[in-house]
């Protein structure tokens, strides 16, 4: 069983700066693909950053150059560094562990982040 625990989400004003962590247990880290996504009120949960086990990110086009996914797979740990962050970020931000290998897809408990103008 995998649990992942986010952690770093708060509130900032436009334009400044999160860090986010999601710490991972189990073996199957440094397998495994991980991803933040994020859900604002009423709208549908939507990938914000994903890397993959052999170290390949990928962004949403609304966050690239202000954010950065990079893991540490020593520590079982991902960062979702977010820079000159906007209003439109605010949302839950979800930490996602995937497996293909071994069928594993969980989810994190989320973490709010509100970013005021």
């Amino acid at each position: 069983q995998v649990h992942l625990v986010e952690s770093g989400g708060g509130s900032v004003q436009a334009g400044g700066s999160l860090r986010l962590s999601c710490v991972a247990s189990g073996d199957i880290f440094r397998i495994a693909d991980i991803a933040w996504y994020r859900q604002a009120p009423g709208k549908q949960r939507e990938l914000v950053a994903r890397i993959t086990s052999g170290g390949r990110t990928n962004y949403a086009d609304s966050v690239k150059g202000r954010f950065t996914i990079s893991r540490d797979n020593a520590k079982n740990t991902v960062s979702l560094q977010m820079n000159s962050l906007k209003p439109e970020d605010t949302a839950v931000y979800y930490c996602n562990l995937e497996s293909v290998t071994y069928r594993v897809n969980n989810w994190g408990q989320g973490t709010q982040v509100t970013v005021s103008s």
